[in-house]
């Protein structure tokens, strides 16, 4: 008995010495894989704590849902690019309420007004953090009008840093470049909206836009692949409030006109408009052409000429 367990001991031994050591770690009596719980380590299969007393370096508090952890946390929130000062000033809040919820008096409130006016005052120290201020209010308003995740913004804001850090400004407007930025890091995220909608949006007149993207993804570098037909199936399907089966024969439109060469020199907006509507025929899910050139911002002409081009291909393909 004695000699089975040195054995053991010997065994959980090596078993830390290889854990240490950052290799593979089973279980010294039945090579079941271990886990760590805590402050144990287990082994799955047969329970032994091979390991114990290790450092926890989690907190010390314990919390059991989501509301309660963030109440007991003691950091902010974390730095982003989408604020000029990456949210690592003051904020003052604009309430004129103490921290028990009780109303300031007059003298405090005045108190309270000068430090916001002062704390506003030197969040912008220089030219440079007003530029970046102005465009990345901008930036963030233009993303919430079409519907652009975080990742999109955050994106957006370091293309525009990387513009003013390189000097790209003199000449162009704060605008052009925001609206730019926003437009170069949609169609590298894979969720792109056309330069008709982002013009829609932007204080800058569409050609502006354009020209102001062609030389800031010239300048910078940036790759940014040319907009697939099918990132915008989704979006046109879920205003239209199509089936996913509608929307997966519009995939199937589009791959064949890709196969058949149809989607050269051909809008991606407009060809996967005209792949919903096709779609929705085929499925019997009618919708009107008005109805897919809303969604899609774009003229039923188009529609129309693209939706003939797009079942001749299927047509080409079937007979083929």
């Amino acid at each position: 008995m004695t000699d089975a367990r040195t054995r053991t001991r010997t065994r959980v031994a090596s078993t830390e010495e290889e854990s240490e050591k950052g290799e593979q770690v089973t279980c010294p009596e039945c090579n079941g894989d271990v886990v760590t719980e805590g402050q144990e380590t287990v082994c799955n299969m047969c329970g032994l704590v091979v390991d114990t007393d290790e450092v926890d370096r989690g907190p010390e508090w314990r919390a059991f849902d989501a509301q309660e952890k963030n109440e007991k946390s003691r950091v902010g929130a974390p730095t982003t690019n989408t604020m000029h000062d990456k949210g690592l000033s003051t904020n003052i809040d604009w309430r004129d309420k103490d921290a028990y919820g009780n109303s300031l008096d007059s003298r405090q409130r005045e108190k309270m007004q000068r430090l916001r006016k002062w704390n506003e005052r030197f969040r912008t120290r220089d030219s440079k953090e007003r530029n970046l201020k102005q465009a990345l209010g901008e930036i963030d308003r233009m993303a919430s009008a079409v519907g652009l995740p975080d990742n999109v913004r955050e994106t957006a804001s370091v293309i525009y840093r990387r513009a003013l850090d390189e000097d790209l400004l003199p000449g162009r407007s704060i605008e052009g470049v925001a609206t730019s930025a926003v437009y170069a890091a949609a169609r590298q995220a894979g969720v792109p909206r056309s330069l008709d909608e982002i013009g829609d949006v932007s204080r800058v007149e569409k050609n502006e836009v354009a020209r102001t993207y062609r030389y800031v993804v010239r300048e910078l570098g940036l790759q940014v692949a040319p907009a697939d037909p099918e990132s915008y199936v989704p979006r046109f399907a879920s205003g239209l409030e199509l089936s996913d089966e509608a929307e997966h024969r519009a995939r199937s439109l589009l791959k064949t006109a890709k196969e058949k060469g149809v989607h050269s020199g051909k809008s991606p907006v407009g060809l996967a408009a005209a792949a919903v509507y096709a779609a929705s025929l085929l499925t019997n899910e009618k919708t009107t052409q008005a109805a897919v050139s809303d969604v899609a911002d774009i003229s039923e002409v188009t529609i129309r000429n693209r939706y003939h081009e797009l079942l001749e291909a299927e047509d080409t393909l079937g007979l083929a």
